[in-house]
């Protein structure tokens, strides 16, 4: 026969695990509570205090939203990068217009403190974009198109200068052939194989001129309404709030992220110009043809983090081949600009734009990776503007934990023992 003194032992062997189990032996009490008929089960904290049993079904609740929020929280960053690419047209302009907008705000406080309105700010700022955008273009692209139409007649001046550096590579004749064939290169016996290379920048926009024009015709008033609307728009955004700390809060995200675009973009822009005349003055120096336009590739590549000064060198190595016999003077341009590069990167942009801005390095290549495989080229340049923009928009209004929603049982803004001591 069983010793009944031992009954209470296995009492108290049990009630330990209900306070290191929590919620969920918590119902399982009262399950064993309702099934004995009612009878006594002792004291249970949760079942007798009101508050523990609101704060507990608060905090299922709160983890079952969390959940939800996860959920589709994934479901659109699996389905934002294909509707991006799937409406780039209309995206694209639109998202450009934003970050452009943004980094003109400082512009156009500075005009609307020395009461000028709004609107004519606004427009006064568009224009200014306007003209060192025409200014860039009249410095790239116009000689750019010279250079490529003289790219398949300088074929062979490259093919003898590269012949020193690449002879110990034996499938090189068949290299060249191939390239210069593709290039339209041919003898008199040969078939002519016509290469269609824009005569003039008309002919080079005249077929995307339509499609390009609507995109930044599109943009430019975007940009111009954005700024129009400004003061007004983040007035009307921080009045509406709910409550004081909602509206200090609001001010400040909105203070944040247009200080650290700005501050970024302008602080790159200066960086970029200066290499970019830097780069241009040692290649006037050189006597290498059209410098302006290599500072000014120069100094556009460079908004782009890691491949832009790749591409830079390996465009300043194909100019150089093509205007210089001797192998070693040709490939100095772009020695000289991987020089300029490494001191701009390491020493005088981390000293100007500081330590606020700094990004994992990690986190650029994927966003890099990820908006130029979405949008290209453009979707590369506007990389790193859209990632402070969005780190700036977390770091002010908070982080999601997903972390300790995953492995501490936590609700996304954070865990339950953190509630257990505020109470």
């Amino acid at each position: 026969m069983v010793d009944q003194s031992i009954a209470p032992d296995v009492g108290t062997l049990v009630r330990p695990g209900v306070s290191e189990a929590g919620n969920g032996l918590e119902q399982m009490k009262r399950l064993r509570g309702t099934e004995a008929g009612g009878e006594s089960q002792g004291s249970d904290p949760v079942a007798e205090d009101p508050l523990a049993e609101s704060a507990a079904i608060a905090y299922r609740r709160d983890r079952l939203l969390a959940s939800l929020t996860l959920i589709a929280g994934i479901g659109l960053a699996l389905a934002l990068p294909f509707a991006l690419r799937a409406g780039a047209e209309f995206f694209l302009p639109v998202t450009a217009a934003l970050v452009i907008a943004i980094a003109l705000v400082p512009l156009l406080e500075w005009f609307e403190r020395r009461r000028v309105p709004s609107g004519l700010a606004a427009l006064i700022c568009v224009v200014l974009f306007i003209a060192v955008a025409n200014i860039a273009v009249a410095a790239i692209v116009l000689p750019a198109t010279d250079w490529v139409r003289l790219l398949p007649e300088r074929i062979g001046r490259i093919r003898e200068t590269l012949d020193p550096l690449l002879a110990l590579y034996a499938d090189f004749e068949r290299f060249i052939d191939r390239v210069t064939g593709e290039f339209g290169s041919t003898g008199e016996g040969e078939r002519t194989v016509a290469v269609e290379t824009p005569n003039s920048m008309l002919d080079l926009l005249a077929t995307s001129a339509p499609h390009v024009a609507i995109q930044m015709f599109f943009a430019l008033l975007a940009i111009f309404f954005f700024l129009a609307g400004w003061t007004r728009m983040r007035k009307q955004t921080i009045t509406t709030r709910a409550s004081f700390d909602g509206a200090l809060t609001t001010a400040r995200v909105i203070q944040q992220v247009v200080d650290a675009t700005s501050t970024y973009l302008g602080t790159i822009t200066l960086v970029n110009i200066s290499m970019g005349a830097v780069v241009a003055l040692f290649l006037w120096i050189i006597e290498m043809p059209t410098p302006l336009m290599w500072g000014g590739i120069v100094a556009v590549l460079n908004y782009i983090p890691y491949l832009g000064p790749i591409a830079s060198v390996l465009l300043l190595a194909l100019g150089g081949l093509m205007v210089f016999v001797d192998p070693w003077y040709a490939l100095l341009p772009a020695v000289a600009f991987a020089g300029v590069h490494l001191v701009e990167a390491n020493f005088i942009t981390p000293a100007l734009v500081g330590r606020r801005l700094t990004i994992n390095p990690l986190l650029i290549l994927v966003a890099l990776s990820f908006w130029a495989w979405v949008w290209g080229t453009t979707g590369a340049l506007l990389a790193v503007p859209l990632l402070i923009i969005t780190k700036t928009v977390l770091d002010a209004a908070g982080k999601p934990d997903i972390a300790g929603f995953l492995f501490e049982e936590g609700t996304l803004t954070g865990h339950p023992h953190d509630e257990d001591e505020e109470r």
